[in-house]
């Protein structure tokens, strides 16, 4: 029986961006960062308050993946496109999240607002994946 989800994969284009904008950005701790013979890197980051969820920075490119020089072009054309959204991110406070992040360089799509679910901004990592940034109604 399945008890939890552990891991989720977020597609990004360049390791050493996805890292500076996921820990020095959004503040997530890294869990793993390690480099196989391969060249292959597994990097994982998370929440801090989340120890029990790693997402994978999963870098596009050919070689050392089971990604075609086709495949690599077209994730790259959809991650650039802005379609691709990953997640929610969830926080207590929308708008000081929303200032905080804006100080620290994070590109907001859409200003908090408030939802029929709570108070909603949306930001978008230098790939072009797109997260929400919703603190749930009371």
């Amino acid at each position: 029986m399945i008890t939890k989800l552990s891991h989720a994969t977020i597609y990004v284009l360049d390791h050493d961006v996805a890292y500076d904008f996921y820990v020095n950005k959004l503040g997530f701790d890294v869990r793993m960062d390690m480099k196989l013979d391969n060249g292959f890197r597994w990097l994982t980051v998370g929440p801090k308050t989340q120890p029990e969820l790693d997402l994978v920075l999963f870098e596009v490119k050919e070689g050392g993946t089971m990604m075609s020089t086709e495949v690599v072009g077209q994730m790259r054309s959809v991650l650039q496109s802005g379609v691709v959204g990953p997640g929610v991110f969830q926080t207590a406070d929308c708008h000081g999240a929303y200032i905080e992040l804006q100080a620290r360089g994070v590109e907001f799509v859409a200003p908090p607002q408030e939802q029929f679910y709570g108070i909603e901004a949306t930001f978008k990592d230098p790939f072009g994946n797109t997260f929400s940034l919703t603190q749930p109604k009371m």
